[in-house]
């Protein structure tokens, strides 16, 4: 009788014991999770009701679009990527090197699904663009040099179709900003071409900074300026003219400006009702300044919110807004998206059957 009593206390004890473990952190945790995920799901359920008229209205608009303007739409957008790579190929050309432009756009739409879609994808985006402009021929001094002056050029871009939409809506546009673009685009130009006349020039500021790092890293003083000599040796290639230097600015401009050519015929593909264009401009640039700042691929939910807001707040019913902005996304991100993929594995095939 007292081995059985003294072997049921254990089990009394482990079955006492069992509650305390469901009590403990990860019992904690897990109802955490599942309160939060209770949280999410109300939220959408009351975001769900209170906007169930402009959902159903949009999805209504979105059954029957016009068709000769989201033809118009889609032309409009597959512009804007070929500005993109007409722009890239104008850089190229200025470097000496004579790209066919179909490369240019096939490397543009598959470095932008890259860009687009991947977690972190600007690295995989510009890695892709250094190695395929050097299989274009470009020196690893000119390929960074074509992307970096595409990033700039772009963004100043954006900028300037920025600062146009509130001069055109009466407001005061960040004069600042856009000048500071504007110097650091002219200083890269203008120290881009003092290098391929002068590369002699940078040698005493090379060999001080150079000859710093080293003794931080306890190296000869000179270590690596064979190196940097000949990487700077290398942009004597990249002679932009203030022609294809306009050019490449111009491409940048359009590369924005049709695209938001893009969002008004999507607006007017679900609506007879007048549109602002001015406003529309405004919304576009905010919502293309938002998906900069966000780690989501594609900026998705977050350039959208951006995009409806700022179409309700020029006026455009919430419905109408809603369903222009899933139809710009449709072809933005889905067909253009699509289409870089296919290109991407095109590329790569053949890469690897050359």
């Amino acid at each position: 009788m007292t081995v059985s009593l003294d072997s049921a206390q254990p089990a009394e004890d482990g079955a006492a014991a069992e509650p305390g473990a469901a009590a403990g952190p990860g019992s904690k945790r897990r109802w955490a999770r599942r309160a939060a995920v209770a949280a999410v799901v109300v939220l959408f359920a009351v975001e769900l009701v209170l906007g169930w008229s402009s959902l159903s209205s949009a999805l209504g608009q979105l059954r029957a679009p016009h068709l000769g303007w989201l033809a118009a739409a889609v032309i409009a957008e597959l512009a804007a990527m070929g500005t993109y790579a007409r722009m890239q190929h104008t850089l190229l050309r200025s470097a000496g090197l004579k790209v066919p432009l179909y490369r240019n756009i096939a490397l543009a739409y598959a470095a932008h699904s890259l860009n687009e879609t991947l977690p972190g994808g600007p690295a995989f985006s510009t890695k892709f663009n250094f190695q395929q402009m050097r299989r274009f021929g470009a020196t690893p001094a000119v390929a960074a040099w074509c992307i970096a002056l595409s990033g700039i050029l772009s963004t100043t871009a954006l900028a300037a179709v920025t600062v146009v939409g509130a001069l055109f809506a009466g407001g005061t546009p960040h004069w600042y900003g856009l000048a500071g673009l504007v110097t650091v685009i002219a200083l890269l130009v203008f120290g881009v071409r003092r290098v391929s006349r002068r590369p002699a020039a940078l040698e005493p500021a090379t060999r001080a900074v150079l000859a710093r790092f080293n003794r931080l890293r306890r190296r000869p003083a000179e270590q690596g300026l064979d190196k940097i000599r000949h990487f700077v040796g290398q942009l004597g290639a990249a002679r932009l003219t203030p022609g294809r230097g306009l050019a490449a600015a111009v491409f940048a401009v359009l590369n924005w400006g049709l695209d938001a050519a893009c969002l008004w015929m999507c607006v007017r593909a679900v609506s007879d009702a007048p549109v602002n264009a001015v406003q529309l401009l405004l919304a576009f640039c905010a919502g293309m300044a938002a998906g900069t700042v966000t780690l989501v691929p594609g900026g998705l939910g977050i350039i959208d919110s951006a995009l409806i807001l700022g179409l309700a707040g020029g006026g455009v019913p919430t419905g109408t807004a809603i369903a222009a902005v899933v139809l710009y996304r449709i072809i933005s991100f889905g067909f253009i998206i699509g289409a870089g993929w296919i290109t991407w594995l095109v590329m790569r095939h053949r890469h690897r059957t050359a």
